[in-house]
């Protein structure tokens, strides 16, 4: 079953309370996720425009009143009356428009084309290809590998062009394949778009084909010359790859290398702008490594300088960042504007800048991957993902536009997710701002299948009678416990506490989550004023105290031995993906797979560990098969591969095919590791058993340390052990429970 429905909407709330006081009280805001390009088996598509309230705008649905004999009907949003076009005359309660049906909540409509298009426009979308070459030569060699298979995955008729850089920036011409010719740019200062255009002579208003240049600022010159078809620049492209070597530029000993990676996306930006602005494009760059020459530089060249932490950013001593973020803002704007989107596969040990960079990625829909290498499976898989055309395909979109229409008393406060604001004021924008705010129209240069946006509501409303408690809502108090979600309310927490500690000075997300869960178990629980034995939640509510008590420990609130990069790509994540792979990332999933029973969930508890099972644990960003010490023991053996053990053998294997079941669906990639519980005691090579320990990490970090060392001596025999001083979840919850229902 979907979680998501037909309509790709999830709301924290089902029922809404109908007064601002209501909402406040609420605690967990009035917000609701929306996918827009939710693919369920039951929408359906109709070949025509959809029709809308002359007054606000809104389509014709199942929810408007119809007066079939005068031929009209009444938005349920505005009120206003609007007189239905003759191709509705023949309707009737027994013949409905399949706009009126209760089932279809979710319509698509296919639109006309629009005579407005701009001549000279490309057709087909723009895959721009930017490669960083100040790396090794076998990174460059993984990298160039996973280009070319790249473009052979796109359609013939795609646009492809390709940009390199080390120290400098080269503009590759692919439409004249008789001689390599390239265009350089200085990495060490700013280049505006119009700079750009003169330096690769698309001013002229001819191009080399004889095209003159199309109407909405169209350069064909530039679509014959950097910009075409794959069916004509593959071979071209494929022998200039061949060729092309890593930075030539001579590194001081003690530096790093002069890589202008600012410089290069700000070239690629304007390439495009100048090219085919407004039409479907995305700019993917491959950068591996740290920007350290010209706008966006992130670190000196000096390797004595170490790459900012957080504990840099919070005491303001990263002399580049906030320098290189503007820059990065601005490319950002540039790109919206020109409605392109920003890719980044970033493969580094290193961090490259992906904290600086977010902006550009998140306002233009755009895709990140993090991984160690280019030749890595997770950026590997990945990046073949974006381009096949399968079950599977991400479904790439471009230039999508949301408008939401509310009734008298809601307003919008904004969205958290991968979208620009269009800044269209109006009745439904409220003074509050979440987000990108402050408008009733959002601009998504890039989307895809699992594009999740999330969208914050003020109810205005207000009632100044003075009412009870529980009244307060003007709906039924039990209506209101049972329309909670509380996996949608946990992710949206998650997002919002996410956004306020890159937004608020000094925000301290553990007590605010702490707070927030506090109030609600003491408005909604049930108990008696200072008795903790008598609390007690609804069912509906249950499961949100230990998902708030995962999110407190997960790498969204914890920044402690996470990069800067590392904490902007999970929060990138976080607030693209739908609620169901957002509540993995908070609360990771376990499944125990053992010879007594079947494989099923096991509690995400140190406890679940044992000698003589598997587990399976899955956390989004990785997958981990643990094998307990006996099963390692045993696989170590031989055991499997004798055939009266086949039983054995088909135990082995059960968890790897579901995690590589779990990692095909996945985007990105997710990391597979597999480890043994007590590593150290089975294998004697040292540097084997360090990295047995940092992958087991991926799993005990996650754990409830329901056993570690301050109680071990209190647990069952036999139990695993977690050293940490963290509360388990039991202790959280009774600290929860005495503050709960203190008068």
């Amino acid at each position: 079953m979907d979680p998501e429905g037909i309509d790709g909407v999830r709301m924290t709330w089902n029922i809404w309370p109908r007064t601002k006081l209501g909402s406040t009280s609420c605690v967990v805001p009035i917000a609701t996720s929306i996918s827009p390009i939710h693919h369920h088996r039951d929408i359906i598509t109709l070949p025509y425009s959809p029709l809308l309230c002359r007054t606000c705008s809104s389509a014709l649905n199942p929810f408007a009143t119809v007066d079939f004999a005068a031929k009209k009907w009444i938005c349920p949003l505005c009120l206003n009356s609007n007189t239905l076009p003759l191709r509705y005359h023949q309707i009737s309660e027994t013949n409905l428009p399949p706009e009126l049906h209760a089932h279809y909540t979710t319509i698509e409509y296919t639109l006309p084309d629009r005579s407005d298009h701009p001549s000279g426009a490309p057709s087909s979308p723009v895959f721009l290809f930017v490669l960083d070459t100040c790396v090794i030569d076998e990174e460059l060699g993984f990298a160039k590998s996973s280009v070319k298979r790249a473009v052979g995955l796109l359609p013939d008729e795609a646009l492809i062009g390709f940009v390199s850089f080390g120290t400098q920036v080269h503009v590759h011409e692919l439409g004249f394949s008789d001689l390599a010719k390239v265009y350089v740019f200085r990495g060490d200062r700013e280049v505006s778009k119009d700079q750009i255009s003169k330096q690769l002579g698309l001013g002229a208003a001819y191009g080399r084909r004889g095209g003159p240049k199309g109407k909405g600022g169209f350069n064909n010159a530039g679509l014959d010359r950097f910009l075409l078809p794959a069916s004509e620049c593959e071979y071209t492209l494929d022998s200039l790859l061949d060729g092309l070597q890593t930075d030539q530029w001579p590194v001081q000993s003690g530096c790093r290398p002069s890589r202008c990676t600012g410089v290069a996306l700000s070239v690629a930006v304007g390439l495009l702008g100048v090219c085919s602005p407004g039409t479907a494009a995305r700019i993917i760059a491959l950068v591996g490594g740290p920007c350290s020459e010209g706008p966006g530089t992130i670190v000196s060249k000096g390797l004595v300088e170490p790459l900012r932490s957080h504990k840099d950013l919070d005491k303001g001593e990263a002399p580049f960042y906030e320098k290189s973020k503007k820059f990065y803002d601005g490319l950002a704007d540039q790109l919206v504007n020109q409605g392109h989107v920003l890719d980044i596969f970033a493969s580094s040990l290193d961090q490259v800048g992906v904290a600086e960079m977010k902006a550009t990625v998140d306002r233009t829909g755009g895709l990140v991957v993090i991984s160690e290498s280019f030749g890595h499976s997770v950026f590997k898989d990945s990046f073949k993902r974006v381009f096949e055309d399968s079950e599977q395909s991400l479904g790439l979109c471009f230039n999508g536009k949301l408008q939401l229409n509310c009734s008298k008393h809601i307003k919008v406060q904004g969205i958290i997710g991968p979208c620009a604001s269009l800044q269209k004021k109006g009745p439904t924008v409220a003074d509050t701002v979440i987000g990108e705010g402050n408008t009733s129209e959002w601009k998504m240069c890039g989307l895809d299948k699992s594009t999740c946006l999330t969208v914050f509501f003020d109810i205005s409303a207000t009632d100044k009678s003075s009412t009870p408690k529980r009244a307060i809502y003007t709906v039924s108090y039990k209506e209101l416990l049972a329309g909670f979600d509380q996996e949608t309310a946990a992710v949206v927490m998650a997002r919002l506490a996410s956004l306020k500690m890159e937004t608020e000075v000094e925000f301290d997300a553990q007590r605010w989550l702490d707070r927030s869960l506090i109030r609600i178990c003491s408005k909604f629980g049930d108990y008696q004023n200072n008795d903790p034995t008598s609390f007690s939640l609804n069912p509906n509510f249950s499961l949100f105290p230990q998902s708030i008590f995962y999110l407190r420990r997960s790498q969204f609130v914890q920044v402690f031995n996470h990069s800067p990069d590392e904490t902007a790509y999970s929060r990138m994540l976080l607030n693209r993906e739908n609620i169901s792979n957002a509540a993995v990332m908070i609360q990771p999933s376990l499944t125990a797979y053992s010879f007594d029973s079947i494989p099923q969930p096991a509690l995400l508890d140190v406890a679940s560990i044992a000698s003589d099972r598997i587990l399976l644990f899955d956390s989004y960003f990785s997958i981990v098969v643990f094998h307990g010490l006996t099963i390692a023991q045993w696989r170590t053996l031989g055991y499997q591969d004798h055939p009266e053990l086949q039983a054995f053998a088909l135990l082995l294997q059960e968890p790897q095919e579901d995690a590589q079941m779990i990692a095909h669906g996945r985007f990105p990639m997710p990391r597979l590791v597999v480890c043994d519980q007590y590593a150290s005691q089975l294998w004697f090579d040292w540097s084997f058993c360090y990295l047995q320990w940092r992958q087991a990490r991926f799993l005990l970090a996650k754990l409830n340390p329901s056993a570690s060392y301050n109680n071990a001596s209190e647990m069952n025999t036999g139990s695993d052990v977690i050293f940490t001083d963290d509360a388990s979840l039991e202790v959280f919850y009774q600290h929860l429970q005495k503050l709960a229902v203190q008068s």
